[in-house]
């Protein structure tokens, strides 16, 4: 197919992503928020669309089109990238590739575990593999890197599962593990690498955030067991760094003034955001606020995470406070994710949950059995919810 002039493309940009669109992982600035509320009274299934193979990534919303990665063959060396129209959920295309770089996982995360992001003209997608593609919005193929290549040892047994982002005029890839780490600044236009930073040699699966300022100027917030860095996305220039110890498994969140950070047998740390190169200020420190796998949440007054084991928390921004916790279905792998004060994740068992957190003692609103195993973290966009297992992808209407 050949590919349409970047002109053409950028001319479309504002068709295809209004602001309402999920482009990245845990939707803007990777906050988990959704710009736009939804209802939680039913949950009802609009369509399913089978995939063909694994994945944890999560979907992409842009426009009428949903965008998701996958990976299959006997050591998932086939990458895929799929579209499908949001409406139908009738596939629109599909590409494959052959995996350059190492493909071993864990068995419970697989190859495609990154979520792509989207500058509204051009899919990015990440595997666990190292490979990373550009396509534009019909699947056409602009550019490839095997980082691999360049970072030989960039690997580690368990998968790599860190989801690319968009900052300041670069693309983001966090790459560290147990030997070669190291975060990247790469040219959206071209692939080639704009800035490196190396990384602590130590497995690390989360994924950056970014800090907005009034002015538009754009902060990259990256995180691992030392702690979190923030640096300037165009140049890779530490601005100011907080300690450790730090999670490798739940993101840090970024929400206003506010940034969340999880920190492993000590809970979480709130911090108050000023300037993008203005250190940020401690205001609590909990550990009876959970942080095990999923990434925490923040909307209102209030910051949500939820433990393995399904426990919903509550915490006030204020002191830390815990006006209430709510008891979930199931275990829980991925993250929640919001519109407006209702939250919903996705259980192993399968279930798909609406919770009211604007409720005195927070309430389960809806559930819906979808029969296969979630692992991603759902996506939001027009009163609809977008989740994956390794098998199908479902569209779910919020009423």
């Amino acid at each position: 197919m050949k590919a349409a002039p970047l002109a053409a493309i950028l001319a479309l940009t504002s068709q295809f992503c209004p602001a309402s669109d999920w482009l990245q992982f845990r939707g803007p600035l990777s906050s988990g928020n959704a710009p736009t509320t939804a209802g939680a009274g039913n949950l009802a299934l609009s369509w399913k669309a089978p995939l063909p193979g694994r994945g944890l990534s999560s979907p992409l919303i842009a426009g009428n089109r949903v965008f998701l990665t996958a990976a299959s063959g006997p050591k998932q060396e086939t990458l895929h990238v799929l579209c499908f129209d949001a409406t139908t959920g009738n596939s629109l295309w599909e590409r494959s590739f052959r995996a350059t770089g190492r493909t071993m996982c864990h068995e419970k995360t697989c190859n495609a575990a990154p979520t792509p992001c989207s500058d509204g003209s051009r899919i990015f997608a990440l595997f666990s593999s190292n490979d990373l593609l550009c396509l534009d919005l019909d699947g056409n193929l602009l550019w490839l890197r095997g980082l691999m290549v360049d970072f030989p040892n960039a690997a580690n047994s368990l998968g790599l599962a860190s989801s690319p982002i968009i900052a300041g005029n670069s693309l983001i890839t966090q790459i560290e593990n147990d030997s070669e780490s190291f975060t990247a600044g790469i040219s959206r236009e071209t692939g080639t690498t704009l800035w490196t930073r190396p990384g602590p040699k130590d497995a690390n699966w989360t994924s950056p955030a970014v800090q907005r300022d009034p002015d538009g100027s754009e902060t990259l917030i990256i995180a691992a067991r030392d702690g979190a860095a923030a640096l300037d996305p165009d140049t890779g220039r530490e601005r100011w760094k907080l300690p450790g110890p730090g999670s490798s498994i739940p993101s840090i969140t970024v929400s206003g003034p506010w940034l969340a950070q999880p920190r492993p047998g000590k809970g979480h740390a709130l911090w108050k955001l000023s300037s993008g190169t203005t250190p940020p200020q401690l205001a609590w420190e909990s550990p009876q606020v959970p942080a095990d796998t999923a990434s925490p949440v923040i909307h209102g007054n209030n910051l949500f995470s939820v433990s393995s084991a399904g426990v919903l928390t509550c915490a006030s921004l204020d002191d830390g406070s815990r006006p209430w916790k709510l008891r979930l279905d199931g275990k829980f792998s991925g993250s929640p994710v919001m519109a407006g004060p209702i939250l919903f994740i996705g259980s192993e068992l399968g279930t798909l949950i609406a919770a009211d957190t604007s409720a005195p003692e927070g309430r389960i609103t809806a559930r819906l059995d979808l029969g296969e195993p979630i692992l991603c973290t759902p996506s939001l966009a027009n009163q609809a919810v977008f989740v994956r297992s390794d098998k199908s992808l479902w569209k779910i209407e919020c009423r």
